[in-house]
């Protein structure tokens, strides 16, 4: 347990470094970039206390207006919105709108039908924290 919140501390104060720091450099990552919408990996480490899990931390950007496919996360996913709003939606649930400094959860293999900046001229982003099996994707699109 220990370890594990070392890790998940580890992936907090990366995301303050990102966030506070001007110009600091991003991968992004192609496969990711969805009409508008990038993430950035922050970290990704196995969990040795729980064996075939880790722990991945992403920022995800959401340019103004940008909305994301429907999809799937291959863990369980911890999302904290860094920046702007975020208006979401999970099979079964309703739509919700989450500010900076709100949070909000998707179980293991939930789908995601809305994820969307709500502004149309200013951009939002989140830190995604995802604990999932080790050989398992990060995002997979629904459809």
């Amino acid at each position: 347990m220990i370890r594990f919140m070392r890790s998940l501390t580890r992936a907090f104060v990366l995301t303050a470094l990102v966030a506070t720091v001007p110009g600091i450099a991003r991968a992004q990552d192609s496969e990711a970039a969805i009409s508008g919408v990038t993430q950035s990996p922050l970290a990704a480490e196995s969990l040795s206390e729980i064996p075939g899990k880790k722990l991945t931390a992403v920022i995800v950007e959401f340019a103004p207006g940008a909305k994301s496919k429907p999809h799937r996360h291959g863990g369980f996913i911890f999302a904290y919105v860094l920046s702007g709003a975020i208006r979401s939606q999970l099979t079964g649930g309703a739509t919700a709108v989450y500010e900076a400094g709100e949070h909000f959860i998707e179980p293991a293999g939930s789908e995601h039908l809305v994820s969307e900046n709500t502004s149309s001229t200013e951009p939002a982003r989140l830190l995604a924290i995802s604990v999932g099996d080790e050989d398992a994707e990060l995002t997979t699109l629904s459809r």
